[in-house]
């Protein structure tokens, strides 16, 4: 067995090496919204109609997406895990049959979602005067899934070692490069044709090529603490039940969040393409902001992963005791900022629309004094997923979104006088059941044995 350093996050100060891991994972999900961000802007100007057609390809794009990226949170959970325990070989076989099944499975996904453009889009509900940009947006996107899930690959493992700083660099170039490409393929200029609403796509999939091809290049040049190797790329039985143990569970989480989304944009459109806007709108400055949640609870899954890893339980539990305090107050703080400047945000991308500015200003003020709550639960959930105790994360989004906030949605807005208002309403009341129920099983302890074990 070849082994590694010693590493600075399995010992020292827990505030040093969380906020090391945090704040480049927090500053590259930034840079990465961003990507739709600046879609968002420059489609607002097209009209609500553009938005509204993004709108509505997002919930599905990201089911796809989620069915694969479980699997890149059992890349980091591993690769944590034989880090801490100084194992590289682990580390090296594991990533290369990490990259390897993520190839195999996005080709797939990529195929079948584009050829199921139409009718998930029918499904979905798209009206008529969104349909052909809808679908168009969706099949362009789709195109991309095989570059998108190999750099997802590539960040996750680069992150469970503890080296996060690369993906940063990659991201920023990207999104550099995505602000001038977005408007020169939805406009067109010169020889180059304006596509439109999937311009913003063509422009999104060339990015996603390069920093797949960077990615890919770093991990198999072997200089940045993984090398992969095409001689390790096959199915391992034992490593392939071991990787789906742990990303199948993840894989569920995610796509019954996405399936979650799914549903909630279904009783939105019936609302009208307007609240659909404001809807879109609303949920892409909320995603964006509770960046720091996500950000925190990708770093306590590393840091606990490899505390784990090297048998510090008790130092696991700490990571996760003061990431859930940060995560509370300083989102709490975030949904304050927020609550005050819902209106001019709202208004920043869709300038000339005052009830779609209402609306969505509405659904954001709703819901940012819950910011806090969702961090709890986000933190606590990469606690889960760096014990490698992927099921009890999917269990609590499951929780979240299918036994709370989504009946609780269609009955408030169907059956009581707020009407779409109720949609708002049931993100507030489902984040705070959900972190109770997340904060409860977290004292209960029962990670802890199940770490023990797993690691045993």
């Amino acid at each position: 067995m070849k082994a590694t350093k010693g590493n600075k996050y399995t010992e020292g100060k827990i505030i040093n090496s969380l906020v090391s891991l945090a704040l480049p994972i927090i500053f590259a999900n930034i840079l990465q919204t961003a990507y739709q961000l600046i879609d968002t802007f420059w489609l607002g100007r097209l009209g609500a109609n553009a938005v509204a057609a993004v709108s509505l390809s997002f919930p599905i794009l990201f089911l796809v997406l989620s069915i694969g990226s479980g699997l890149t949170l059992a890349g980091t959970v591993l690769v944590a895990q034989y880090k801490g325990a100084e194992n590289q070989n682990l580390i090296d076989f594991s990533s290369s049959q990490s990259v390897f099944l993520i190839l195999i499975i996005s080709i797939l996904l990529a195929v079948g979602s584009y050829f199921a453009a139409g009718p998930l889009m029918t499904i979905i509900g798209a009206g008529p005067d969104i349909y052909d940009d809808s679908v168009s947006y969706f099949k362009v996107s789709s195109l991309g899934f095989v570059f998108l899930f190999l750099f997802f690959i590539f960040q996750s493992l680069m992150r469970g070692i503890g080296n996060v700083m690369l993906p940063v660099y990659i991201v920023l170039f990207t999104v550099l490069l995505n602000l001038v490409l977005d408007p020169l393929f939805i406009y067109g200029y010169g020889p180059i044709p304006g596509y439109g609403v999937a311009g913003a796509a063509v422009a999104s999939v060339i990015t996603q090529g390069l920093s797949a091809a960077i990615g890919l290049y770093i991990l198999f040049r072997g200089k940045s603490g993984i090398k992969i190797d095409v001689s390790s790329m096959y199915f391992d039985v034992a490593n392939l039940k071991r990787t789906f143990n742990l990303g199948f569970p993840a894989s569920i989480e995610q796509s019954t969040r996405a399936l979650g989304m799914t549903m909630m944009v279904i009783i939105v459109t019936s609302f009208g393409s307007e609240i659909v806007a404001a809807y879109g709108i609303g949920a892409r400055i909320l995603s964006f902001i509770i960046i720091p949640a996500l950000g925190l609870a990708i770093a306590t899954t590393s840091l606990v992963g490899q505390n784990i890893g090297a048998r510090k339980i008790k130092r696991a539990e700490e990571v996760a005791n003061l990431s859930n305090k940060i995560a509370f107050f300083g989102l709490t703080g975030i949904g304050v900022i927020m609550f005050i400047f819902a209106e001019p945000l709202t208004a920043f991308f869709i300038p000339n629309d005052p009830e779609v500015i209402r609306d969505g200003a509405l659904f954001i003020k709703i819901m940012a004094p819950s910011f806090g709550l969702l961090g709890v639960m986000q933190v606590l959930n990469g606690t889960f997923n760096g014990a490698g105790f992927t099921k009890a994360s999917m269990l609590i989004s499951i929780l979240s979104l299918w036994i709370v906030r989504f009946p609780l949605a269609y009955i408030l807005s169907y059956n009581t006088s707020l009407g779409y208002e109720g949609i708002w309403w049931s993100f507030p009341i489902s984040n705070l059941i959900a972190a109770i129920a997340a904060f409860t099983y977290f004292k209960m302890g029962y990670w802890k044995i199940r770490a023990f074990k797993y690691r045993n």
